[in-house]
């Protein structure tokens, strides 16, 4: 079958990349819950000299026919980003050679979610990004077929699923609080403020630009800490948002309030929902160690956290109840960014670790019903890449799950790989 032509790319440039099969993939051991197969073959989609890496695990990074996956391009590595360093966003023809088009640049972006590139859900071809002009943060919203371009002025994080609504954390007060996931060149104007009340969960209007602030710093500070004791929060701890996601329906918005109290170590971390107006606040999981999450569906969050009845693992919360499951709990005993595979009706979930004793990061499968582990590989992750501009895998599947794109640097440099496994969900 002759396979379809790109769409027409006004104004855009393309280019070449090779495919290659990624080396340093190892052979997967038998272990419990854990097939004993060997790992599908990965192809580079990215080359150097320059580096390549995607948007969060958690957007939508393939186009609606699976053939174009969205990426970030940038000529250094080992160090924070300056508010003078931009990069490219571009993406991928997957069908044709792994060709590069460029779409645009970017002065507000990170090495963990770079500049929160996506496709727009609901529509067939527009791409967003953030960016910085004029002393603000903005998103840039492109057509990639008919080449329009509209810029909206505050940034997003996520979107409702049907595109019209974007929400955004403080991005000013991410980059002091937790550097590698706010952007810089603006400083925070409450940086000396604990908790305030003119900062945390916006929402936007993706056409019109209109937004207003949904919920405050200051009002998650006042919900009553419930968790676990050496967690708590007092007036000497400072406080900030961090990871939003909508359910599938659009009526809840999951995000996580963390906080920092001088002398306690780490920060700590409680995941709340609400209505998509800001309303009928809800603790979901108030002890203090929330991490990675996904919605599975309108009602439940899959997240990795610290719970009473197991410590820290993977469950399964059922929103504005105290119901939680354990999900995978002597096969998926690390940390990961877990999301469900689509079209297989939440049975399959694709995960990661990070760096294990030999350095090895396994991006993987794991079966809910059968409660089994299928490897996709192992790969190696020089120590030069930890801290803030560490390369997660961060892995993502297409929208039919057919195909999974990470991000690995195992070659000498962060670039992007793409696996099959439809033979492995079929």
């Amino acid at each position: 079958m002759k396979e379809p032509r790109p769409p027409r790319l006004h104004g855009l440039t393309r280019r070449g990349f090779l495919g290659a099969t990624a080396a340093g993939c190892v052979a997967a051991t038998a272990a419990r819950g854990q097939v004993a197969r060997n790992p599908p073959p990965v192809r580079a989609i990215t080359r150097g000299p320059k580096f390549h890496w995607r948007g969060y695990y958690d957007k939508l990074l393939f186009d609606p026919s699976n053939r174009f996956v969205l990426a970030n391009e940038v000529d250094f590595e080992g160090r924070s980003p300056t508010s003078n360093d931009a990069i490219r966003v571009g993406m991928i023809d997957t069908l044709e050679g792994d060709a590069w088009t460029e779409l645009g640049e970017t002065f507000a972006w990170n090495w963990q979610q770079g500049c929160m590139l996506q496709w727009v859900p609901g529509a067939s071809s527009e791409v967003a990004w953030n960016d910085r002009r004029d002393g603000r943060f903005v998103t840039c919203v492109l057509d990639v077929k008919t080449g329009r371009k509209r810029t909206l002025p505050h940034p997003f994080y996520c979107m409702s699923p049907d595109g019209r609504w974007g929400y955004a954390p403080d991005f000013r007060r991410l980059n002091d609080t937790r550097p590698g996931y706010g952007y810089g060149g603006i400083p925070d104007p409450d940086e000396s403020v604990l908790a305030p009340e003119d900062s945390g969960i916006w929402r936007m209007d993706m056409q019109t630009g209109d937004r207003r602030l949904l919920v405050s710093l200051a009002d998650a500070a006042n919900v009553p800490f419930t968790g676990k004791a050496d967690a708590a929060f007092d007036g000497a701890s400072k406080h900030w948002f961090n990871h939003l996601l909508c359910n599938p329906d659009g009526s809840r918005l999951f995000f996580l309030h963390r906080w920092r109290t001088p002398g306690r170590g780490s920060f700590k971390t409680r995941a709340f929902t609400m209505n998509p107006e800001g309303g009928d606040l809800f603790v979901l999981d108030p002890h203090g160690d929330t991490s990675h999450f996904v919605w599975r569906d309108p009602r439940h969050v899959f997240a990795w956290a610290w719970h009473p009845s197991h410590g820290n693992r993977f469950y399964l919360y059922e929103d504005r109840t105290d119901h939680v499951e354990v999900v995978g709990k002597d096969v998926m005993t690390q940390n990961g960014h877990n999301t469900y595979v689509p079209g297989t009706r939440d049975e399959w979930v694709l995960n990661d670790t990070y760096p294990d004793a030999k350095g090895l990061q396994h991006p993987y499968l794991y079966h809910v019903p059968t409660d089994r582990r299928v490897p996709l590989g192992g790969f190696p992750s020089p120590p030069a890449y930890r801290g803030e501009w560490r390369c997660d895998n961060h892995p993502c599947a297409s929208r039919d799950g057919k195909k999974v794109v990470f991000d690995s640097p195992h070659q000498g440099g962060r670039q992007v790989y793409l696996v099959d496994v439809g033979e492995i969900i079929g």
